[in-house]
């Protein structure tokens, strides 16, 4: 087995085809609205991951039911989770997070949730409220992490430090809540010994679902401006799939791969063009995983 992945995982817990549904609920983040900055994330723009189904124009149960429809004729999909995924998804009062949370749930093809945050937007009283929907339904939190290297962190613009994420992970553990987390392999300024330092990190903390994605520059982003002005290396699909070959060496069997890289729409990438499909790249990284795994050990 080149890794555990979360596609299996899924269809070993519900015994079928479960896919995400992507739910835009129009939160804002603490990153944009002023709350720590006007700018955002330096990599960030939403529009270049917010399926066509996810308007926050639409309701809860709209997006989701749209979505469903598409996942069951698209893949013959089952069962669905419902994702809350642009944004920052805690990034309210409960009072207003509860009916959007059981609205989502209220379906009865849905059998969880998936919530995408930032460390620094959970408290106690979030945690405690779905600790108690986890009785029931199978709830994860995705922590955006993105770096283990607090210089990088810093000069993203994150706002936060990578204590504030331990915290955050430490204090969602143990209410049977899955804990997720995203990582972007392939900043300019990191050692290769940076990147790889994150596989420990996040296999120490006792993180159940990992997120990786190359760092790909797109339009509308403050990096997009940086690298108008001043172009700088980023991986090629060899190179990446060496990265990612070795970073899995080094993490937690236990952790399950719900992604290797990441896309863009090719009218918002600017770098890097790998010029192949989706399948194309996913083939080409596992084939590099399995050449690793199976070539003898230096001696």
């Amino acid at each position: 087995m080149l890794f555990n992945s979360y596609g299996r995982f899924l269809r070993d817990r519900f015994g079928c085809r479960v896919y995400k549904v992507s739910v835009d609920a129009g939160f804002n983040c603490p990153n944009r609205d002023g709350a720590l900055s006007m700018d955002g994330c330096a990599y960030c723009n939403n529009d270049s991951f917010r399926p066509p189904t996810a308007n926050h124009l639409k309701s809860v149960s709209r997006q989701m039911s749209d979505g469903m429809d598409y996942l069951r004729r698209r893949y013959g999909a089952e069962k669905f989770i419902a994702y809350f995924q642009p944004a920052t998804n805690t990034y309210a009062p409960l009072a207003v997070l509860e009916p959007l949370y059981e609205e989502a749930v209220a379906h009865p093809d849905i059998v969880g949730i998936a919530i995408g945050t930032r460390p620094d937007c959970v408290d106690e009283s979030k945690l405690t409220w779905l600790q108690g929907l986890a009785k029931k339904y199978f709830v994860t939190i995705e922590y955006g992490l993105q770096s283990a290297c607090d210089e990088t962190l810093r000069r993203i613009n994150r706002g936060h430090d990578l204590q504030c994420w331990k915290k955050a992970v430490a204090l969602t553990r143990n209410r049977g809540i899955s804990i997720g987390t995203h990582l972007i392999l392939g900043f300019p300024w990191e050692s290769r010994d940076d990147m790889l330092r994150g596989a420990e990190i996040v296999s120490d903390a006792g993180v159940n679902f990992l997120k990786l994605h190359q760092l790909h520059i797109v339009q509308g982003s403050l990096l997009a401006d940086e690298y108008k002005s001043r172009t700088f290396p980023l991986p090629t699909l060899e190179e990446y799939a060496e990265l990612v070959a070795d970073f899995l060496a080094r993490l937690s069997p236990e952790i399950y791969i719900e992604r290797l890289f990441g896309t863009a729409p090719a009218d918002q990438l600017l770098a890097p063009i790998w010029g192949k499909s989706k399948a194309e790249i996913q083939r080409f990284i596992e084939q590099t995983i399995l050449h690793r795994q199976s070539s003898p050990i230096p001696r």
